[in-house]
């Protein structure tokens, strides 16, 4: 098995495709360095840290006292936000009022989705591709069956998505040290948690995040593999793939303010970061409901990708 995945894993690095893909993401990276730098050179004044947390405490404030139709969750998580704040005050736990390179590595997660372009282009053309060049005949009169050839496949398509989190993580890194600097006071993040404050390490916290945000990313790469396993095509993969990912999470959002049964469709459960900030889709919805129907849908993608493959005829 680690033979098939070390092949398709060459396979892939031996596209010049692959390359420029990774050109394209450490120089978005640097983009994004240069503004946020070009924007701080700008501020004429570093704010008081103290003076931001009680302006954030007003807000939280004002906007419990006003909205009247605020969610559970999202009240939860507001009066979490106060309380973390509070102990910032009370323990003198500074926040960066600039960029650090921690902080710069946290914004730079929105990336996450530019790389997960990529791997859906990795993963919609890896099973196609052999139709269209003509190898699937060659590769299906190998002593191999035909599920263990497939799952080399999805794990190169894994491994490279995790490749890709990777650099993103270590270049934003790399970047924001170069650029930003260390900070000491963005070392610790503070989560409200069971009824209390509790200090994490910065480093857990920011894989977390990172962890979190690429779950859509991975279940779209999943379904353009399931795509061009059993439509093998890999255009039709790839454009479906990449129109859900710019565009489904909105459209799953105008359904949810209609309708309940919003809660079940893929988009509403790939964002688990709702449950970090407090901003369900649908009231009621939880983290172990969404990570249930993102269980089944995967099971779903890869049954249709594993049925179709094993039983599909070549000889033609």
């Amino acid at each position: 098995m680690g033979r098939l995945i070390r092949n398709e894993w060459i396979k892939i690095f031996k596209r010049p495709g692959t390359y420029v893909m990774i050109g394209l993401l450490i120089l978005m990276t640097g983009v994004f360095a240069g503004f946020t730098k070009y924007d701080e050179s700008r501020q004429k004044d570093t704010p008081n840290w103290r003076q931001v947390v009680q302006a954030e405490n007003a807000q939280y404030e004002n906007t419990l006292k006003e909205a009247t139709e605020i969610s559970k969750d999202h009240k939860a998580y507001l009066e979490g936000q106060i309380k973390v704040n509070e102990y910032r005050l009370a323990n003198n736990v500074p926040i960066d009022t600039k960029t650090s390179t921690l902080s710069f590595i946290e914004e730079n997660s929105s990336l996450l989705s530019f790389a997960g372009l990529f791997m859906i282009i990795i993963a919609g053309g890896i099973v196609a591709g052999e139709y269209s060049w003509g190898t699937i005949k060659m590769l299906l009169i190998r002593p191999i069956s035909r599920p263990k050839i497939l799952l080399s496949k999805y794990a190169a398509v894994v491994l490279f998505g995790l490749f890709m989190i990777a650099i993103l993580f270590v270049v934003s890194a790399l970047i924001g040290a170069v650029l930003f600097g260390s900070s000491s006071h963005s070392a610790v993040h503070l989560a409200y948690e069971g009824g209390k404050v509790v200090e994490q390490n910065m480093i857990v916290y920011l894989s977390k995040v990172y962890l979190l945000k690429s779950i859509d990313v991975f279940m779209l790469a999943t379904m353009a593999f399931m795509i061009s396993a059993v439509f093998r095509s890999s255009s039709l993969a790839i454009g479906i793939s990449l129109f859900l990912l710019f565009v489904g999470s909105n459209v799953t959002m105008l359904i949810a303010m209609k309708y309940d049964w919003a809660k079940y469709l893929l988009f509403a459960n790939t964002n688990l970061m709702q449950y970090e900030e407090g901003q369900t889709l649908v009231d009621g919805m939880t983290i172990g409901f969404s990570i249930t129907v993102l269980v089944i849908y995967y099971l779903v993608f890869q049954l249709l990708a594993f049925f179709t493959f094993a039983k599909r005829d070549v000889a033609a």
